[in-house]
């Protein structure tokens, strides 16, 4: 059902579109009667947009020659996908792009009301993107959120570090819970909150799609100095257990390993002899391909299993490379 000030704004947004229309067409559009419409133009009027009504068989409605609403009007849909495309043009690192993104975040900041600037603030100060993972292979893309409240919600806690309390739902059982938000994270597809469990007593990950409800709750808390959400979500991809547990001795540096695979390739140790690599995979095969195409020497030191791999993709580049 449509709020009345929801239709008076789709009067004046039928206004700026089409610059004139008979009542007719208009109250037609709206799904409304001739008298409520010009309830709505009245309304208008009292709030200072000028409009000029001609009476008669061809007359109609119009804004007044020369008026000019200011320039933007947003729900908090809107704002939302503002704040977060700004801040995807900051996370792609280019330097033209700051003094831009810099300058619409000020004038979104002037031209706001109150709450709703605060909740694109939060967003910026609490939401971190990996954009990188978003275009990697095999990525989920159907995991957003399907409502925009939990994100906006818990954003808001995070930045004034307030508690909540959730309801969760991890496969087929719900539970409840007192989280200390630290941050949020775009990861992969989907949505993340990180933070303090009080029902764990730990920090855990919070996937967004799975948030029932969000509730205020007493108290408030000190995130730990220099914790960043997107790094703890990628360790906690790399160091979650499966299949096979590997141990590689890489032989370069870690800036140079770091670029070789994706982030949560696993967990990288620099030792006197090199980078000490510790994955988990599901397919030895899998990890034995990446291996193979790093640009720099490697020594696995566990499981024996993976040596078969490796063996099994070298034979098949020989007998690629032997083909005339």
């Amino acid at each position: 059902m449509y709020h009345p000030t929801t239709r008076v704004l789709a009067v004046l947004e039928l206004l700026q579109t089409h610059g004139r229309l008979s009542g007719a067409e208009m109250a037609g559009r709206l799904g409304v009667d001739g008298r409520t419409l010009r309830r709505y133009i009245v309304m208008l009027e009292q709030i200072g947009i000028p409009i000029t009504t001609e009476r008669g068989r061809h007359g109609g409605y119009a804004l007044m020659p020369g008026f000019k609403l200011p320039p933007m009007m947003f729900t908090d849909d809107e704002a939302l996908a503002l704040s977060l495309g700004l801040l995807a043009a900051r996370s792609l690192g280019l330097a033209e792009a700051a003094p831009a993104v810099a300058s619409a975040q000020a004038k979104l900041g002037r031209i706001m009301p109150d709450g709703l600037r605060q909740r694109v603030d939060a967003i910026d100060a609490t939401v971190r993107l990996d954009l990188r993972s978003a275009t990697q292979p095999g990525g989920a893309q159907d995991g957003a959120t399907q409502d925009n409240a939990a994100l906006t919600a818990l954003s808001l806690a995070a930045k004034s570090r307030r508690r909540v309390h959730l309801r969760y739902r991890a496969g087929d059982a719900d539970s409840e819970r007192d989280v200390d938000t630290y941050g949020l994270v775009y990861y992969s597809g989907y949505w993340y909150a990180v933070g303090h469990c009080h029902l764990r007593g730990g920090i855990r990950t919070f996937r967004l799609d799975r948030v029932l409800q969000v509730a205020p709750a007493e108290g408030g808390y000190v995130v730990p100095p220099g914790f960043d959400a997107l790094a703890h979500l990628r360790q906690s991809v790399a160091t979650l257990p499966r299949r096979f547990a590997a141990r590689i001795l890489l032989k370069t540096d870690l800036a140079s390993a770091g670029r070789a695979f994706i982030d949560t390739f696993g967990l990288f140790e620099q030792t006197a002899d090199g980078v000490l690599l510790h994955n988990q995979s599901d397919e030895l095969g899998w990890l034995a391909r990446q291996l193979a195409a790093a640009p720099f020497e490697f020594t696995v030191l566990e499981p024996d299993s993976l040596r078969v791999e490796l063996r099994t993709v070298a034979e098949r580049l020989v007998r690629a490379a032997s083909l005339r």
